[in-house]
């Protein structure tokens, strides 16, 4: 008799704060998206008071289910009824995944009150994570000795373009679906951003490799992030995980200026070396500065740890989007033109231009075709010339060669003719690096100016400065 009326009165109370005339103003401030186990998509909205309860009441007349037959999961956990949507980090725009289960609440007996079993509660996977769990190791012995807080990540948002806050989001590994419960928590960022380290349950009945039961086949969990600042863009608005900026539990201090910050880096490294973030970009800032950024095979264009330690390259690059838009986007450029050096390529040596060319092995004529237009040598890096580079070097025959040249900036690139006859009076070219020298008086001992060749040679016989020439020619 006693749980009837309990169930009577949360039946009373619940229409009440549906229709306003409880002690809940309803006001329908989230618009959310509710997706069914069999593809269907449901727009609705909704008061951030209401609880997981009222959903159901709202969402299943739609699906042609009763509540009690109905399950809300998100971000990998079925949210229980007593949850309210403002526990549920839930933003504009969001989605929740509502799945049909026949199975009926069980009735569980507490201190002669009854209550059902899915009024119990369960927060999504982002509110449950403790910083002080989540930041220990499962092989750590010595637990941190600190009162929990719910954990904070930190992600690159590329709608925001900045460093913002960030909430884990999770998705079967097999269909992408996000109705899909783990069987537990992730206890550190290798269970995040490793494959198959969480399993769980998907309730997508589209899921081609459907599983039920623990002890049997499962599904794992994909763990992926959204930026927690702006109106969600749908399931595949995604943001970078900045997995080395943690809050500072321990009260570290900066290795470069000692303060105590928080939130800091924390490098991959043995020992943890500790930097604010002021700190990182002033790091940063010089390493590119000085072009000191490591290319690594694995990474790409990255730094260390600046007390040297190893192993300890930064792997995520977005790391670095903490620079300024202008740095970032010379540390693409250096990035970019250390990869074509390392992969055999050149960069073009017109001033101004400087696009990075991937050339054939063997080739000698080169041409910009995407930047700017010049047709240069491959060895000598100067403008393109018939024979050798250097007075002991044999021709190479580039006629079998494929480059291609845009003909508007080939018609722009033309000398006049009288430029071109002053320069056969005036100029000779190096012997090595052919790079057109005007002598404009003294003897005839040259030495060419282009920097990395500086080759001794005689103006007269154009090969290499002897005693001979000293002798014969050297003031004729």
């Amino acid at each position: 008799m006693n749980y009837v009326i309990l169930c009577f009165k949360n039946f009373i109370h619940r229409m009440l704060s549906l229709f306003s005339f409880g002690s809940k103003s309803v006001t329908n401030d989230l618009d959310i998206f509710i997706k069914t186990n069999t593809g269907n998509t449901i727009s609705v909205s909704l008061d951030s008071s209401w609880d997981i309860r009222n959903v159901k009441e709202i969402v299943a007349p739609k699906l042609g289910f009763q509540p009690d037959e109905v399950k809300i999961i998100f971000a990998g956990k079925e949210l229980k009824d007593n949850i309210t949507l403002s526990e549920c980090d839930l933003g504009q725009r969001s989605v929740l995944h509502a799945v049909t289960s026949k199975k009926k609440a069980k009735v569980i007996p507490i201190h002669d009150t009854v209550i059902e079993e899915e009024d119990l509660g369960s927060k999504p996977l982002n509110e449950t994570l403790q910083d002080a769990d989540f930041y220990n190791s499962r092989d750590d012995k010595v637990p941190l000795d600190l009162s929990k807080g719910k954990v904070n990540f930190y992600v690159y948002c590329p709608t925001c373009k900045s460093l913002k806050s960030g909430k884990l989001r999770v998705r079967c590994e097999t269909c992408r679906s996000g109705a899909f419960t783990v069987y537990e928590d992730p206890q550190n960022w290798d269970d995040v951003l490793k494959h198959k380290q969480i399993p769980g349950y998907c309730e997508n009945d589209l899921c081609p490799s459907k599983k039920s039961g623990r002890n049997g086949e499962f599904n794992f969990a994909a763990f992926f992030f959204k930026c927690s600042e702006h109106t969600s863009l749908g399931e595949e608005d995604e943001a970078v995980p900045l997995y080395l900026i943690k809050t500072n539990l321990r009260e570290v201090s900066c290795l470069a200026c000692g303060d105590i910050c928080n939130p800091v880096i924390v490098f991959p490294c043995k020992d943890g070396h500790v930097t604010c973030l002021d700190c990182f970009r002033q790091y940063c800032s010089v390493r590119l500065s000085e072009r000191q950024f490591w290319q690594h095979p694995d990474y790409g264009y990255t730094l260390a740890c600046p007390t040297g330690c190893p192993d300890s390259f930064i792997e995520e690059v977005h790391h670095f989007r903490l620079l300024s838009d202008a740095q970032y986007a010379q540390y693409q450029k250096f990035a970019t033109e250390e990869f074509v050096l390392r992969s055999g390529g050149v960069l073009c040596p017109q001033p101004g231009c400087g696009m990075g060319i991937l050339i054939d092995e063997g080739c000698k004529k080169v041409a910009c075709v995407n930047g700017c237009g010049y047709v240069f040598c491959r060895d000598c890096l100067q403008g393109y010339h018939i024979g050798a580079c250097s007075s002991n070097e044999e021709n190479i025959d580039s006629a079998s060669c494929s480059y291609n040249v845009d003909p508007s900036k080939a018609a722009n690139a033309r000398w006049d003719e009288a430029s071109k006859v002053a320069i056969k009076v005036l100029t000779k070219p190096c012997p090595k690096c052919r790079t057109p020298t005007e002598r404009d008086g003294g003897c005839m001992h040259m030495v060419c100016t282009r920097a990395g060749c500086e080759f001794h040679w005689c103006w007269i016989c154009q090969g290499p400065w002897t005693r001979e020439c000293m002798a014969s020619h050297w003031f004729d």
